[in-house]
């Protein structure tokens, strides 16, 4: 989202800009989101998703696709994932640990 705002519009960037391939061919972003207490962060989630795949990011060779997603689910945004049918499985981890 940072990137996003610093080029103008998501419209702006290319997929090179904003995935990064790291060991074993492991291809990785980082979504971000607004300044804590200012906009949506869910937005963010489903701004982003609808990049990457508008970009292609979705490949037929990737095996997996990991979202990461706040637990204290307060808007529709973080949930897009599950909600829009893009998971085949999902696997909720929980811990107990104070933050």
């Amino acid at each position: 989202m940072e990137m996003a705002a610093e080029a103008g519009t998501v419209e702006d960037l290319e997929l090179e800009d904003v995935l990064k391939v790291g060991y074993g061919g492991v291809k990785c972003v980082e979504s971000g989101g607004p300044e804590p207490g200012v906009g949506c962060a869910g937005r963010g989630v489903i701004t982003a998703i609808n990049f990457l795949e508008e970009e292609g990011a979705y490949e037929d060779d990737l095996d997996f696709v990991f979202y990461d997603v706040l637990g204290d689910v307060v808007c529709g945004g973080f949930a897009m994932p599950i909600r829009e049918n893009k998971a085949q499985e999902i696997y909720i981890v929980c811990s107990g640990e104070m933050m």
